[in-house]
């Protein structure tokens, strides 16, 4: 970088220059209006003002204050507390009524989605989605096809308990592996998954003795996905006839259920959350649309 002099007036722009070259290029002295250096300044000053009167700087465990003292936390708890005071009434009342009286009720129908609704987001929604639109191992909880049952009832075990967990209450009945523990002959299991592509009206990809996989299905799946695979609601067997699908409906994705099982779990909600919610979280997704 060299110095040249700065009353050095560039022939193109016929503007001044600073003085300052690099390889030849000479920078031109053109300096920020005011009114932006101005504005500068104040956002400094505004921004040093923040940091001094609003919670600001993080800390080990905490955080800076702030000499206001205020927190856009705190005002949300006291939002939330003035939320809680507003529905209390309405909460204990739901407590006490059951699950087709608060239906029933427009109002304690409005206040158990809303209360629904935001517990759903928070608990279920990481699995469910927040649309409870499901997802592979993940029931569409929007569709009239119910594992376990969609009536009001159902549903509200179902949230209560769980299923396959460790509460004794809650729901059983996982599916046998019945490749892997030798139940059908390995060889064999691909004559079933194409006999149970057929319960859905589809066709088989190859060529299968579908004769062979309808008699192992009838000695093996029948008992408790029925003798026309429409389901059982009591075990947890879904209806196969339906082409919605938990896990997959392709020849692959079936072959791989029938040889390993399946056996996904879900928490028990009752203890975890109050019984209102609880209550809400029924009456919310049983409204959803597929509720039966």
């Amino acid at each position: 970088m060299a110095a040249h002099d700065t009353n050095k007036v560039d022939a193109v722009t016929g503007i001044s220059t600073t003085g300052h070259e690099w390889d030849g290029i000479q920078e031109l002295n053109t300096p920020l209006p005011r009114w932006w250096l101005w504005l500068f300044y104040i956002c400094i000053v505004w921004g040093i003002g923040y940091v001094i009167a609003y919670p600001a700087w993080p800390l080990v465990s905490s955080y800076t204050r702030g000499v206001l003292g205020y927190a856009s936390r705190d005002q949300i708890e006291t939002d939330m507390a003035s939320l809680k005071v507003q529905r209390g009434e309405m909460v204990a009342k739901m407590e006490s009524a059951s699950l087709v009286e608060i239906e029933k009720d427009p109002k304690m129908l409005e206040v158990a989605r809303a209360l629904g609704k935001a517990a759903f987001g928070t608990n279920c929604g990481p699995c469910h989605g927040q649309g409870a639109q499901g997802g592979p191992s993940y029931p569409n909880l929007n569709d009239d096809q119910w594992i376990w049952g969609g009536s009001l009832d159902q549903i509200y075990q179902t949230i209560q308990y769980g299923i396959r967990n460790e509460n004794p209450d809650s729901r059983q009945g996982p599916m046998p592996a019945f490749g892997k523990d030798g139940i059908i002959p390995k060889a064999d299991i691909p004559a079933v998954a194409a006999y149970v592509v057929t319960l859905s009206g589809r066709k088989p990809e190859g060529k299968v003795d579908l004769a062979k996989g309808q008699k192992l299905f009838a000695e093996n799946c029948a008992a408790c996905h029925g003798d026309a695979g429409k389901g059982n609601p009591e075990v947890g067997a879904p209806n196969l006839t339906s082409n919605i699908w938990l896990y997959g409906g392709d020849e692959k994705t079936i072959i791989e259920t029938i040889t390993n099982g399946r056996g996904g779990v879900m928490p028990g909600w009752a203890g975890r959350l109050e019984p209102a919610t609880v209550k809400a979280l029924a009456v919310y997704v049983h409204t959803l649309g597929g509720g039966q």
